[in-house]
Protein backbone atom coordinates (compact mmCIF):
# COMPACT_ATOMS: atom_id res chain seq x y z
CA UNK A 1 0.00 0.00 0.00
CA UNK A 2 1.04 3.58 -1.39
CA UNK A 3 2.29 5.54 2.22
CA UNK A 4 0.18 8.47 0.59
CA UNK A 5 -3.32 6.00 1.66
CA UNK A 6 -2.46 5.40 4.55
CA UNK A 7 -3.99 8.09 6.11
CA UNK A 8 -7.10 7.68 4.28
CA UNK A 9 -7.19 3.98 5.49
CA UNK A 10 -6.57 4.79 9.24
CA UNK A 11 -9.92 7.32 8.73
CA UNK A 12 -12.33 4.61 7.38
CA UNK A 13 -10.62 2.50 10.15
CA UNK A 14 -11.72 4.66 12.65
CA UNK A 15 -14.84 6.21 11.31
CA UNK A 16 -16.44 1.84 10.96
CA UNK A 17 -14.79 1.24 14.32
CA UNK A 18 -17.13 3.90 15.59
CA UNK A 19 -20.16 2.59 14.01
CA UNK A 20 -18.76 -0.87 14.90
CA UNK A 21 -18.27 -0.05 18.89
CA UNK A 22 -21.94 1.84 19.18
CA UNK A 23 -23.32 -2.19 17.50
CA UNK A 24 -21.45 -3.65 19.96
CA UNK A 25 -21.57 -1.98 22.95
CA UNK A 26 -25.34 -2.63 23.31
CA UNK A 27 -24.44 -6.51 23.10
CA UNK A 28 -22.16 -6.09 25.39
CA UNK A 29 -25.00 -4.76 27.79
CA UNK A 30 -27.18 -7.36 27.05
CA UNK A 31 -24.51 -10.41 27.41
CA UNK A 32 -23.37 -8.84 30.36
CA UNK A 33 -27.18 -8.45 32.09
CA UNK A 34 -28.95 -11.02 30.68
CA UNK A 35 -26.12 -13.21 29.27
CA UNK A 36 -28.20 -14.05 26.21
CA UNK A 37 -26.61 -13.37 22.73
CA UNK A 38 -29.28 -10.96 20.89
CA UNK A 39 -29.10 -11.98 17.20
CA UNK A 40 -31.97 -9.39 17.12
CA UNK A 41 -29.45 -6.50 17.81
CA UNK A 42 -29.01 -6.66 14.44
CA UNK A 43 -32.37 -5.85 13.40
CA UNK A 44 -31.88 -2.96 15.07
CA UNK A 45 -29.05 -1.64 13.78
CA UNK A 46 -31.37 -1.70 10.32
CA UNK A 47 -34.34 0.24 11.49
CA UNK A 48 -32.45 2.78 12.99
CA UNK A 49 -31.00 3.31 9.28
CA UNK A 50 -34.17 3.02 7.37
CA UNK A 51 -35.64 4.91 10.50
CA UNK A 52 -33.51 8.08 10.15
CA UNK A 53 -33.25 8.04 6.22
CA UNK A 54 -37.05 8.35 6.29
CA UNK A 55 -37.03 11.26 8.72
CA UNK A 56 -33.86 13.37 6.97
CA UNK A 57 -36.01 12.74 3.40
CA UNK A 58 -39.11 14.40 5.79
CA UNK A 59 -36.99 17.42 7.29
CA UNK A 60 -34.43 18.35 4.08
CA UNK A 61 -37.17 20.05 2.07
CA UNK A 62 -38.07 21.93 5.21
CA UNK A 63 -34.45 23.13 6.93
CA UNK A 64 -31.08 24.40 5.81
CA UNK A 65 -29.88 23.39 9.49
CA UNK A 66 -27.28 20.73 9.91
CA UNK A 67 -27.16 21.13 13.62
CA UNK A 68 -31.06 20.19 13.09
CA UNK A 69 -30.46 17.30 10.86
CA UNK A 70 -27.71 15.97 12.71
CA UNK A 71 -30.00 16.06 15.71
CA UNK A 72 -32.97 14.13 14.12
CA UNK A 73 -30.25 10.95 13.89
CA UNK A 74 -30.20 10.86 17.28
CA UNK A 75 -33.66 11.38 18.36
CA UNK A 76 -34.31 8.23 16.04
CA UNK A 77 -32.24 6.23 17.38
CA UNK A 78 -33.38 7.05 20.60
CA UNK A 79 -37.03 6.30 19.81
CA UNK A 80 -37.26 3.70 17.43
CA UNK A 81 -34.19 1.64 18.97
CA UNK A 82 -35.02 2.05 22.48
CA UNK A 83 -38.70 1.20 21.82
CA UNK A 84 -38.25 -1.82 19.63
CA UNK A 85 -35.64 -3.13 22.28
CA UNK A 86 -37.72 -2.54 25.17
CA UNK A 87 -40.70 -4.38 23.36
CA UNK A 88 -38.31 -7.51 22.54
CA UNK A 89 -37.24 -7.38 26.43
CA UNK A 90 -41.01 -7.25 27.66
CA UNK A 91 -42.84 -8.67 24.84
CA UNK A 92 -40.83 -11.91 24.32
CA UNK A 93 -37.73 -12.71 26.05
CA UNK A 94 -38.71 -12.15 29.55
CA UNK A 95 -40.55 -15.11 29.08
CA UNK A 96 -37.46 -17.15 28.50
CA UNK A 97 -35.01 -15.77 31.11
CA UNK A 98 -34.48 -19.09 32.95
CA UNK A 99 -34.93 -21.23 29.75
CA UNK A 100 -31.61 -22.98 28.13
CA UNK A 101 -29.51 -21.00 26.56
CA UNK A 102 -29.73 -22.52 23.20
CA UNK A 103 -33.88 -21.52 23.18
CA UNK A 104 -32.98 -17.99 24.08
CA UNK A 105 -30.51 -17.52 20.96
CA UNK A 106 -33.32 -19.15 18.96
CA UNK A 107 -36.25 -17.16 20.14
CA UNK A 108 -33.69 -13.75 19.09
CA UNK A 109 -33.06 -15.12 15.52
CA UNK A 110 -36.56 -15.84 15.22
CA UNK A 111 -37.26 -12.45 16.03
CA UNK A 112 -34.70 -11.11 13.52
CA UNK A 113 -35.96 -13.17 10.97
CA UNK A 114 -39.63 -11.88 11.80
CA UNK A 115 -38.33 -7.94 12.23
CA UNK A 116 -36.34 -8.17 8.69
CA UNK A 117 -39.71 -9.00 7.18
CA UNK A 118 -41.40 -6.40 8.68
CA UNK A 119 -38.42 -3.90 7.35
CA UNK A 120 -39.01 -5.69 3.51
CA UNK A 121 -42.61 -4.53 4.24
CA UNK A 122 -42.06 -0.85 4.95
CA UNK A 123 -39.21 0.31 2.47
CA UNK A 124 -38.44 -2.68 0.20
CA UNK A 125 -35.73 -3.76 -1.47
CA UNK A 126 -34.31 -0.75 -2.92
CA UNK A 127 -31.29 0.70 -1.46
CA UNK A 128 -31.63 3.55 0.96
CA UNK A 129 -29.11 6.44 1.99
CA UNK A 130 -28.98 9.76 2.91
CA UNK A 131 -25.46 11.08 1.31
CA UNK A 132 -26.59 14.46 1.52
CA UNK A 133 -26.05 14.94 5.19
CA UNK A 134 -22.39 13.72 4.93
CA UNK A 135 -21.49 16.60 2.17
CA UNK A 136 -23.36 19.17 4.32
CA UNK A 137 -20.50 19.11 7.00
CA UNK A 138 -18.06 19.78 4.48
CA UNK A 139 -14.34 18.34 4.20
CA UNK A 140 -10.93 18.73 5.89
CA UNK A 141 -7.37 18.45 3.98
CA UNK A 142 -5.22 16.40 5.89
CA UNK A 143 -1.78 15.20 5.34
CA UNK A 144 -2.53 15.76 1.38
CA UNK A 145 -5.74 13.58 1.78
CA UNK A 146 -9.82 15.34 1.68
CA UNK A 147 -11.36 14.06 4.31
CA UNK A 148 -14.98 13.84 4.94
CA UNK A 149 -16.18 15.72 8.44
CA UNK A 150 -18.54 13.36 8.88
CA UNK A 151 -16.27 10.57 8.81
CA UNK A 152 -13.69 12.65 10.37
CA UNK A 153 -14.73 13.84 13.27
CA UNK A 154 -18.64 12.89 13.51
CA UNK A 155 -18.78 9.61 14.02
CA UNK A 156 -15.37 8.99 16.09
CA UNK A 157 -16.60 11.76 18.15
CA UNK A 158 -19.54 10.24 18.69
CA UNK A 159 -18.17 6.75 19.93
CA UNK A 160 -16.04 8.25 22.36
CA UNK A 161 -18.72 10.27 24.04
CA UNK A 162 -21.36 7.79 23.71
CA UNK A 163 -18.19 5.60 25.44
CA UNK A 164 -17.70 8.55 28.46
CA UNK A 165 -21.09 8.71 28.71
CA UNK A 166 -22.08 5.00 29.35
CA UNK A 167 -18.96 5.11 31.92
CA UNK A 168 -20.07 7.74 34.13
CA UNK A 169 -23.64 6.53 33.71
CA UNK A 170 -22.55 3.15 35.12
CA UNK A 171 -20.28 4.73 37.73
CA UNK A 172 -22.26 7.66 39.14
CA UNK A 173 -26.14 7.09 38.84
CA UNK A 174 -28.02 4.94 40.90
CA UNK A 175 -29.59 3.36 37.30
CA UNK A 176 -25.76 2.44 36.31
CA UNK A 177 -25.06 0.83 39.83
CA UNK A 178 -28.02 -1.00 39.70
CA UNK A 179 -26.84 -2.54 35.98
CA UNK A 180 -23.71 -3.32 36.98
CA UNK A 181 -25.24 -4.83 40.53
CA UNK A 182 -27.27 -6.96 38.32
CA UNK A 183 -24.30 -7.96 36.14
CA UNK A 184 -22.61 -9.20 38.70
CA UNK A 185 -25.30 -11.21 40.34
CA UNK A 186 -28.62 -11.26 39.49
CA UNK A 187 -29.94 -12.89 42.28
CA UNK A 188 -27.60 -10.99 45.00
CA UNK A 189 -29.03 -7.95 43.29
CA UNK A 190 -32.71 -9.13 43.59
CA UNK A 191 -32.15 -9.63 47.26
CA UNK A 192 -30.70 -6.32 47.57
CA UNK A 193 -34.07 -4.80 46.58
CA UNK A 194 -33.24 -4.04 42.89
CA UNK A 195 -36.02 -4.93 40.76
CA UNK A 196 -34.38 -6.76 38.09
CA UNK A 197 -37.00 -6.71 35.68
CA UNK A 198 -36.77 -3.27 35.09
CA UNK A 199 -33.28 -3.00 35.07
CA UNK A 200 -33.73 -5.81 32.10
CA UNK A 201 -36.18 -3.27 30.35
CA UNK A 202 -33.88 -0.46 30.89
CA UNK A 203 -30.83 -2.13 29.96
CA UNK A 204 -32.34 -3.55 26.61
CA UNK A 205 -33.84 -0.06 25.97
CA UNK A 206 -30.48 1.68 25.97
CA UNK A 207 -28.70 -1.13 24.21
CA UNK A 208 -31.40 -0.86 21.18
CA UNK A 209 -30.92 3.19 20.75
CA UNK A 210 -27.36 2.06 20.49
CA UNK A 211 -27.69 -0.08 18.29
CA UNK A 212 -30.23 1.99 15.94
CA UNK A 213 -27.83 5.13 16.74
CA UNK A 214 -24.94 3.12 15.02
CA UNK A 215 -27.21 2.15 12.32
CA UNK A 216 -28.07 6.18 11.91
CA UNK A 217 -24.75 7.12 12.06
CA UNK A 218 -24.47 4.83 9.21
CA UNK A 219 -27.15 5.56 6.65
CA UNK A 220 -25.54 9.07 5.21
CA UNK A 221 -22.24 6.98 4.38
CA UNK A 222 -23.84 3.52 3.52
CA UNK A 223 -26.68 1.98 1.33
CA UNK A 224 -29.31 0.38 3.82
CA UNK A 225 -30.45 -2.94 1.65
CA UNK A 226 -32.02 -5.37 3.17
CA UNK A 227 -29.60 -8.07 4.98
CA UNK A 228 -27.17 -5.40 5.91
CA UNK A 229 -28.27 -6.05 10.19
CA UNK A 230 -27.20 -9.10 9.49
CA UNK A 231 -24.13 -8.57 8.27
CA UNK A 232 -23.55 -6.16 10.95
CA UNK A 233 -24.36 -8.27 13.84
CA UNK A 234 -21.99 -10.64 12.73
CA UNK A 235 -19.21 -8.44 12.74
CA UNK A 236 -20.65 -7.43 16.55
CA UNK A 237 -20.28 -10.74 17.52
CA UNK A 238 -16.77 -10.78 16.60
CA UNK A 239 -15.78 -7.37 18.07
CA UNK A 240 -17.79 -8.92 21.43
CA UNK A 241 -15.93 -12.47 21.47
CA UNK A 242 -12.34 -10.43 20.62
CA UNK A 243 -12.89 -8.15 24.12
CA UNK A 244 -14.57 -10.87 26.45
CA UNK A 245 -17.97 -10.90 27.39
CA UNK A 246 -19.28 -7.40 29.43
CA UNK A 247 -16.22 -5.78 28.98
CA UNK A 248 -17.09 -2.15 27.90
CA UNK A 249 -13.41 -0.28 27.05
CA UNK A 250 -12.68 -3.75 25.55
CA UNK A 251 -14.97 -3.48 23.24
CA UNK A 252 -13.87 -0.35 22.51
CA UNK A 253 -10.22 -1.39 21.80
CA UNK A 254 -11.33 -4.55 20.10
CA UNK A 255 -13.97 -2.53 17.43
CA UNK A 256 -10.34 0.17 16.78
CA UNK A 257 -8.45 -3.10 16.23
CA UNK A 258 -10.79 -4.73 13.88
CA UNK A 259 -12.03 -1.61 11.81
CA UNK A 260 -8.44 -0.25 11.70
CA UNK A 261 -7.04 -4.17 10.15
CA UNK A 262 -10.29 -4.47 7.92
CA UNK A 263 -9.64 -0.75 6.46
CA UNK A 264 -6.16 -1.96 5.43
CA UNK A 265 -6.89 -5.38 3.72
CA UNK A 266 -9.24 -2.94 2.07
CA UNK A 267 -6.53 -1.14 0.34
CA UNK A 268 -3.83 -3.60 0.51
CA UNK A 269 -5.39 -7.40 0.24
CA UNK A 270 -9.13 -6.93 -0.97
CA UNK A 271 -10.04 -10.02 -0.85
CA UNK A 272 -9.51 -10.66 3.08
CA UNK A 273 -11.77 -7.58 3.58
CA UNK A 274 -14.68 -9.45 4.69
CA UNK A 275 -12.62 -12.56 6.77
CA UNK A 276 -10.53 -10.02 8.43
CA UNK A 277 -12.71 -9.76 11.54
CA UNK A 278 -13.12 -13.10 12.02
CA UNK A 279 -9.31 -13.85 11.93
CA UNK A 280 -8.13 -11.53 14.06
CA UNK A 281 -11.10 -12.92 16.35
CA UNK A 282 -9.49 -16.14 15.59
CA UNK A 283 -5.91 -15.32 16.55
CA UNK A 284 -7.07 -13.77 19.53
CA UNK A 285 -9.18 -16.57 21.02
CA UNK A 286 -6.55 -18.92 20.05
CA UNK A 287 -4.21 -17.05 22.52
CA UNK A 288 -7.12 -16.03 25.08
CA UNK A 289 -9.91 -18.21 25.43
CA UNK A 290 -11.97 -15.51 27.02
CA UNK A 291 -11.32 -12.70 25.01
CA UNK A 292 -8.65 -10.02 25.56
CA UNK A 293 -9.98 -8.13 28.81
CA UNK A 294 -12.26 -10.91 29.98
CA UNK A 295 -11.23 -11.14 33.88
CA UNK A 296 -11.09 -14.36 35.55
CA UNK A 297 -14.20 -15.17 37.22
CA UNK A 298 -14.89 -17.55 40.21
CA UNK A 299 -17.08 -20.73 39.62
CA UNK A 300 -20.37 -20.50 41.80
CA UNK A 301 -21.03 -23.67 43.53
Amino acid sequence: MELSLLPLAVVDGLSYAGLLFLISLGLTLICGVFGIINVAHGSLYAFGGYSAATLLTVLMPHTSSTFVLVASLFVTAAVVGGCLGALLERGLLRFFADRDPVLQLLVTFAAFMVLEDVQRMIWGATPVNAGDLASRLGTTDLLGVTFMNYQLWLIPGVALVIYGALQILLRHSIAGRQIVAVIHNREVATALGIHAARVGTLTFALAGALGALGGALSVPTTSFVPGLGAEMIVTSFAVVATAGLGQITGALIAAILIGVARSMAVYTVPELEVVMPYLMMVLVLLIKPNGLFSATAARRI
